[in-house]
């Protein structure tokens, strides 16, 4: 198989495990600050109530569970023996620290399970949660991906994120000094940000060492502010071709050290308003590849580290 022009998720994790290291989604129930009233009731203008789970706790599913009726049909997919768990669902570290610990140490309890990624924000992760993560990581590899978004606190407050850049950037090293591996969340194409707005953060994510990043579309779910937005034109989607151009460009300007988890998003058809070509997402990445071969090009070729 032809190896990749960027440093993707799937490759890092095999040259760990030394075999396919296959993302197990799970849902634990959590809620998140910028919901529950701490420090909004909207949530972000892109995020609808359900958040971007499975919706498996409201089930009554708990962490094993989910686990147990996930691994079939990964294993009949992938042929993987090995997994790594993602707690996905709004905010994974808001919750006390025994009720972390409790979920944790189920996922963890599986003997496959190599591996967590934990999906939270850099305003909800003190040092309690910091130090047992760290425990964790002394015997298993720990990310924790840091919802960020974007750089710039123009955009950080009009999209009512709730925290500052400087928030995510004082998060890093404490996660890093832990042994933890940090990710952080962008999202291409939010309203009032110019390509060079966007390409900035490329930069500044590397010069800060980050692990890691996930790279998402900006598109419009049901139910959410930016659908009004959308609909009364104050929001356009970015294009297929638009998007993976950007994203090529992104990759060239990163460091060529991080991983790269993801590089479009995955919208469930049945919220999805606009645009429509994320359904498609081997379309998208096939183009992504054919972009970086046409240019002979690949991550970190303009990356240039800061002195």
């Amino acid at each position: 198989m032809k190896r990749k022009r960027y440093n993707d998720l799937n490759s890092y994790l095999r040259s760990i495990f030394g075999e396919r290291v296959q993302k197990l989604t799970v849902d634990a129930g959590f809620s998140c600050p910028n919901r529950d009233g701490s420090l909004s009731l909207g949530g972000c203008i892109y995020c609808s109530e359900k958040g971007s789970g499975t919706g498996a706790h409201a089930m009554g599913l708990s962490i094993g569970e989910q686990i147990m009726q996930s691994k079939p049909g990964l294993i009949r997919r992938y042929k993987s023996t090995k997994f790594m768990v993602y707690f996905q669902s709004f905010t994974n570290t808001y919750a006390p620290l025994d009720t972390l610990k409790r979920v944790y140490d189920e996922a963890l309890s599986f003997d496959d399970v190599v591996a967590l990624s934990i999906g939270t924000r850099p305003d909800c992760v003190n040092e309690p949660v910091l130090d047992l993560l760290g425990d964790y990581a002394r015997r298993k590899l720990i990310w924790l991906e840091y919802g960020l978004q974007s750089i710039h606190d123009e955009t950080l407050v009009r999209i009512n994120r709730g925290h500052d850049f400087a928030c995510f950037k004082n998060a890093v090293k404490p996660a890093q000094d832990r042994g933890l591996k940090v990710c952080a969340h962008i999202i291409l194409g939010l309203p009032g940000e110019t390509r060079d707005m966007m390409l900035e953060s490329a930069d500044v994510l590397s010069d800060l060492g980050v692990d890691g990043v996930k790279i998402h579309l900006l598109y419009v779910i049901r139910g959410t502010a930016l659908e009004t937005l959308y609909a009364n034109g104050e929001f356009r989607c970015l294009e297929l071709g638009e998007y993976a151009e950007l994203v090529c460009d992104y990759l060239e300007r990163l460091s060529p050290a991080m991983v790269i988890h993801r590089i479009t998003g995955d919208p469930h058809p049945d919220e999805l308003v606009a645009p429509l070509w994320p359904l498609k997402k081997t379309d998208t990445t096939n183009l992504i590849n054919t972009i970086l071969e046409t240019r002979r090009t690949f991550q970190g070729k303009l990356y240039e580290k800061a002195v």
